[in-house]
């Protein structure tokens, strides 16, 4: 067996066992015939392909077709969001403190954010504009640029957004990488719209440049997000599901995590017994971002094994068969 066939067969464990009895050396064969010459490693293309693969068939043997759609829905909503959100931090980043007021900026912006916001207002263009594989990319680069601001502030010794603004924006453009490409234009332009009814919402507002900041005023628009957010997606979920379609239910599962960093704020402020008018310790926050990314994602694959079990228990004989 050469390293590269040997290779193949890890990433094969992505498949159910089933499966791989049945299909597994087909599969490998299939790959090693294809693969150039000398070659010891697998393509990242093959690795993406079986590990897409093996996602597939296991979500078939579990009875969840409809978690990709699922998926996709969840995808619609965080990028909704996302998108809004980008919009109003925009216009906060338009209003820096007068002199005066100790508050630190960059030039005429309250902080290096503006280079991540306008990098979601980009992604919302690019996403009415670019049908395909150049969306999702956008969406991968104002993640990557939402990021890198903790390191660009910490080298340049200049002001940032706080981590509990930056934390919800990365979860739900994570999730927002699932939107697919093949939309039609007018589901395609909504995100471009979403932005645009945040900056509306923001020039609107009537709060003064120096009393709109990021840590007081956006926990309060943080948590009214998560819980419009939340009754979207509970709504999504009954409504589908008196249709017997169950994508919405696990849309919400998926949602929970970035619903849970929106919410960052009261869910540590209950973990450390203070007030809602007072702002949790560092600590708390730490410790509660830590357990909503633990336990969020975590929720999806219990779900699914519960789902396995449950088309185990009622449909004799192997199931990812019945739904080639």
């Amino acid at each position: 067996m050469t390293d590269l066939e040997r290779r193949y067969l890890r990433l094969l464990h992505a498949y159910p066992a089933e499966y791989r009895r049945s299909r597994g050396a087909e599969i490998v064969g299939t790959y090693l015939d294809l693969a150039a010459p000398g070659r010891r490693w697998p393509s990242l293309a093959d690795a993406a392909d079986l590990l897409r693969g093996g996602l597939r068939q296991r979500v078939r043997a579990a009875g969840a077709t409809d978690l990709m759609p699922g998926v996709r829905l969840a995808a619609a909503v965080a990028l909704l969001t996302a998108s809004t959100l980008a919009g109003m931090w925009t216009v906060l980043e338009l209003r820096p403190a007068p002199p005066g007021f100790g508050e630190p900026s960059v030039g005429p912006f309250v902080s290096l954010g503006m280079v991540t916001w306008v990098g979601w207002l980009l992604a919302a263009v690019a996403q009415a504009l670019t049908p395909g594989r150049w969306h999702r990319r956008a969406v991968a680069v104002a993640v990557l640029l939402t990021v890198a601001l903790v390191p660009a502030a910490a080298l340049t010794g200049l002001p940032r957004p706080p981590l509990f603004v930056l934390l919800p924006q990365v979860g739900l453009g994570l999730v927002a990488l699932g939107v697919p490409g093949d939309r039609p234009v007018s589901l395609r332009v909504t995100p471009l719209v979403a932005a645009v009814a945040g900056l509306a919402f923001a020039v609107s507002s009537a709060w003064d440049s120096f009393a709109w900041t990021y840590r007081s005023d956006s926990a309060v628009m943080l948590q009214s997000a998560a819980v419009a957010m939340l009754v979207v997606a509970v709504l999504l979920a009954v409504g589908l599901a008196l249709r017997g379609d169950l994508r919405g239910v696990w849309a919400t599962l998926i949602l929970l995590t970035p619903v849970g960093l929106l919410a960052l704020h009261p869910l540590a402020g209950a973990a450390d017994g203070v007030p809602a008018a007072f702002a949790p310790s560092w600590t708390a926050l730490a410790v509660t971002a830590g357990l909503v990314a633990l336990v969020g994602p975590a929720l999806l694959p219990v779900a699914l094994a519960a789902r396995a079990r449950l088309v185990r228990t009622s449909t004799p004989g192997p199931t990812w068969n019945t739904h080639r």
